[in-house]
């Protein structure tokens, strides 16, 4: 049973994980220039990493393994990204190692959400396709460039699915009535 007397962390833990791969994904498509990378790495520690892990150890508090698993893994993600590009410890070939190490663990939790609800199971249908592409793309000394942009346009779609949860549980709980399905 879950605690009910904290706070909802969902809602926080999804739009730091959508807005931070929004920023990212809009890079490897090749929007505006690559500048969504910048601004992905410098929000990548304290949003998309450190919000994250919150989001996870308060789902913890709350009793649900599923969410303190999905936020605190992806938290950590974003922390493990930010260190690898800022410290350019990423060598040719191991982001592609990193990203299908985390598009396995995404699968897993993709199998998990589909019990959960469409939107939950389609969020990590996408991210797992995200990280395929992304995987490939970054695999070897040259890596794909064409994959990286395939990448970054599913992740985009990924962003708006976990920003429309996000938006979907904070409002129906603002409301306390279904308002966004």
């Amino acid at each position: 049973m879950a605690n009910t007397q904290i706070a909802n962390p969902a809602p926080l833990g999804l739009a730091a994980f959508g807005l931070t791969t929004i920023m990212l994904s809009s890079a490897n498509a090749g929007l505006w220039g690559g500048a969504g990378l910048g601004a992905a790495v410098a929000t990548a520690l304290f949003y998309g990493g450190i919000t994250q892990l919150l989001a996870g150890m308060w789902e913890f508090m709350r009793g649900s393994t599923f969410g303190a698993t999905a936020f605190s893994s992806f938290g950590a993600f974003w922390l493990v990204l930010w260190y690898g590009i800022t410290s350019k410890s990423f060598g040719p070939g191991s982001l592609g190692v990193f990203l299908m190490c985390f598009g396995v663990a995404t699968f897993v939790l993709w199998v998990a959400a589909i019990k959960i609800d469409i939107h939950h199971n389609l969020l990590f249908l996408a991210l797992t396709i995200t990280f395929a592409f992304l995987a490939y793309g970054n695999w070897g000394a040259m890596g794909h460039s064409g994959a990286v942009k395939a990448g970054g346009w599913a992740g985009l779609v990924t962003a708006v699915i976990a920003l429309y949860i996000a938006a979907k549980t904070l409002i129906n709980d603002s409301w306390n009535r279904v308002i966004l399905p």
